[in-house]
């Protein structure tokens, strides 16, 4: 895929999840919508029990932080400790980011990068809504982190990568930014089987988080070449079922289920 197709992809996930971010779509990931978002607060909040998360831990974030458009629960896996920087991959509205700043506390730091200047924005507005002082959310893309080497201590994404064009880079530069023992802990969207053709050519079902998976060989073969070690990727059969709403009646859940992908960059 050439550069020039890397950036329309990129503008297309853009101008879609830009349309989440100022409440003009419903979103993208989530039941007849073609993006990855719910349409009200209930749905939103049953969504995200749905993939892992607590009632504690949606009620502990600032009202409009959560769009519901995760596919799983990366702080589960993530096991962050006080004081530890944490970088969150296409961090959004600040959901994941908000619930890690707890977790490292006010000797931690939490960024978040997003390339969606309209998701960055409302981000920045429920942080300073929500009194997050250790929490910085920096536009950018994920394959080109404005982060510096070596200073991450974990980084977590929720159902992200899978909409890059360019996962290879994305895990070089994850690799790049991490501490040495540093480690990866991600939700995603991992592909099962081949998606048909036609369905891989449609826009909406990549914004949708389904064409632009790939599969588990190809996911490992990624993060080694960039360097990690301990790969572990789960994927999660019981995640098909609310994976068959992001296209109703497409039968997409056949293809595609979320996963859980953890990795370690090595000390030495």
């Amino acid at each position: 895929m050439s550069t020039h197709e890397h950036d329309q992809i990129r503008q297309q996930v853009r101008d879609a999840y830009g349309a989440v971010a100022r409440a003009e779509s419903t979103g993208c990931c989530a039941p007849s919508t073609g993006c990855c978002a719910p349409s009200d607060e209930d749905v939103t909040e049953l969504l995200s029990r749905g993939i892992g998360y607590s009632a504690e831990e949606t009620a502990a974030v600032p009202e409009g932080a959560n769009l519901g458009l995760g596919c799983g629960n990366p702080q589960a896996i993530a096991a962050l400790k006080p004081g530890e920087t944490v970088l969150d991959l296409g961090s959004g509205a600040g959901f994941d980011a908000f619930l890690a700043a707890h977790q490292v506390g006010a000797s931690g730091a939490v960024i978040g990068v997003d390339m969606t200047p309209d998701m960055v924005s409302k981000a920045r507005a429920n942080a300073a809504r929500g009194g997050y002082a250790n929490v910085d959310f920096r536009l950018g893309e994920i394959e080109h982190l404005p982060v510096a080497d070596a200073t991450v201590d974990a980084i977590i994404s929720n159902c992200v990568i899978n909409l890059s064009p360019d996962k290879r880079q994305v895990f070089h530069d994850a690799f790049r930014v991490l501490k040495p023992g540093g480690r990866l802990a991600i939700s995603d969207i991992v592909a099962t089987a081949p998606l048909p053709e036609e369905l891989q050519r449609e826009v909406a079902l990549y914004t949708a988080c389904v064409a632009g998976a790939a599969n588990v060989d190809e996911l490992t073969a990624m993060l080694a070449a960039a360097g990690f070690v301990d790969i572990r990727i789960a994927p999660k059969d019981a995640s098909r079922e609310f994976i068959r709403h992001w296209a109703p009646g497409r039968g997409v859940e056949d293809f595609i289920a979320s996963a859980s992908i953890e990795a370690v960059k090595p000390v030495n």
